[in-house]
């Protein structure tokens, strides 16, 4: 059996562990069953933002009318599109790997536990006091054999489908179907429901739906009842909760309805580690698990399934096992962004989930058009919501509505970092007429709003 200090099973966000950990002088094992660099740089937000690059450009093109411009797109080049986000993602497994010294020793296998401290890969048996399990998550399994997930066109190998059925209404399926019809293959969304992007404040997902149906074929309260695969079409029976059903084909069916945990190989049967009903690990402030010395950072913790959270959460535990630092980490706010068109960014507590908590709140909502470069823009739905805590001006939810929402969203992140008030926003100085400005007005009201619900 091979000794190690440290084993990192996942060679995702947690590869800069190995890295920084080799650095130091520690003997590193890391583990990774597919390709280094994990979900986030191969198959997930970064090709997937590659493809919205695109798919912005196609929609701006599309909509010069509004700006007065006569504009029209002769062809695209779609074949082109995905063989410059497949290059991008061959180069992310070598580059990761380049990043260790002799200390760290790479597995290539799918490793799994025989006891507490000892793993198992490729036959090879291996222990260390410390072990990180950074396993991360898989698409949910499709309900056809040849169906697609986003994990099946990252990279897309093969010919680009002419037509694509998307089923899902969270933000992967959102994203995925915007960028196919942007790029002009014919595509619908099957919406189970009439929610759509339903984590998002019911304000917020009410505006979305509303532009979003502009642009995307979606059919609510939608599921498939049959589908068969011949002659390389898909041959779907879709039905309605009415109870109505109609005939729908496409090349591509592609299912983003959500993933499952990455933990149901790793044999924790053999050990002492503790999984929730949904099989993800469970563990304490520190990320350490039920056993001492061995801990569980990103999305196989089913906490904060993003890639900001998870690196932000490696950063710490390099922290801890490297320089015995005992603080507790805690995350002050966890924002997210929906790159879709339109584009949303939201951070802290949605209207119905601080109604859910009893938490006291004022609610206050604001148009951008204040800004005059919003108004530029030639669209009138952009807008900033904000929850605010009525005895302290604590933001205690944002939700952006627009184009660069995403961008704009840092702004607040600053302020609720440093000193969460409102009234920041509201006495900082704007570069006028910025898109940031927009903040100026809302945060205006939102005061106006707090002091108005004390009288």
């Amino acid at each position: 059996m091979k000794t190690f200090d440290i084993i990192i099973i996942g060679a995702g966000r947690a590869s800069n562990l190995a890295k920084t950990a080799g650095k130091a002088g520690k003997k590193v094992a890391i583990i990774e069953k597919s390709s280094f660099g994990g979900t986030c740089p191969n198959r997930g937000c970064v090709p997937s933002k590659l493809l919205i690059g695109y798919a912005h450009v196609a929609r701006s093109i599309k909509e010069a009318s509004r700006h007065f411009i006569d504009a029209q797109i002769n062809s695209i080049n779609v074949e082109k599109i995905f063989e410059e986000t497949n290059k991008h993602i061959y180069s992310v497994d070598p580059a990761y790997r380049n990043k260790f010294n002799e200390n760290v020793t790479t597995f290539e296998g799918e490793a799994s536990f025989l006891s507490n401290y000892a793993v198992t890969v490729n036959g090879e048996e291996l222990t260390a006091p410390k072990i990180v399990i950074a396993t991360g998550t898989r698409p949910k399994t499709p309900e056809h054999e040849k169906a697609w997930t986003s994990d099946d066109i990252f990279p897309l190998e093969g010919a680009v489908p002419k037509s694509i059925t998307v089923v899902g209404s969270g933000f992967i399926a959102c994203e995925l179907v915007n960028f196919f019809d942007a790029v002009g293959i014919e595509s619908k969304l099957l919406v189970r429901s009439q929610r759509i992007l339903g984590n998002e404040d019911k304000d917020i997902a009410a505006i979305f739906k509303e532009e979003f149906t502009k642009n995307i074929d979606i059919e609510f309260d939608t599921s498939i009842q049959k589908v068969e695969h011949k002659d390389n079409m898909f041959h779907m029976t879709l039905i309605n909760i009415d109870g109505s059903t109609k005939e729908h084909q496409s090349e591509a069916l592609l299912y983003a309805t959500g993933r499952d945990p990455n933990t149901d190989t790793l044999k924790l049967e053999n050990t002492d580690i503790k999984v929730n009903e949904r099989g993800f690990i469970t563990r304490d402030d520190s990320f350490e698990t039920s056993v001492k010395g061995i801990y569980v950072v990103g999305d196989a913790s089913g906490e904060h399934m993003l890639q900001h959270a998870a690196a932000a959460e490696v950063n710490h535990l390099a922290k801890v096992l490297l320089k015995d630092n005992k603080e507790i980490h805690k995350f002050k706010y966890m924002p997210h962004a929906v790159f879709t068109h339109p584009e949303i960014a939201s951070v802290g507590l949605t209207e119905q989930k601080a109604q859910e908590l009893g938490i006291a709140y004022v609610a206050s909502s604001r148009s951008w058009l204040a800004s005059a470069k919003a108004q530029s823009l030639r669209v009138k739905y952009p807008r900033t919501k904000f929850l605010i805590d009525p005895n302290t001006y604590e933001i205690l939810g944002c939700h952006l509505i627009g184009p660069e929402s995403s961008i704009m969203m840092h702004q607040v992140l600053s302020i609720m970092h440093l000193d969460n008030d409102i009234r920041h926003l509201k006495e900082m100085i704007y570069i006028h007429p910025a898109l940031s400005e927009a903040f100026l007005p809302a945060a205006v009201k939102a005061v106006a709003d707090v002091r108005a619900s004390k009288k």
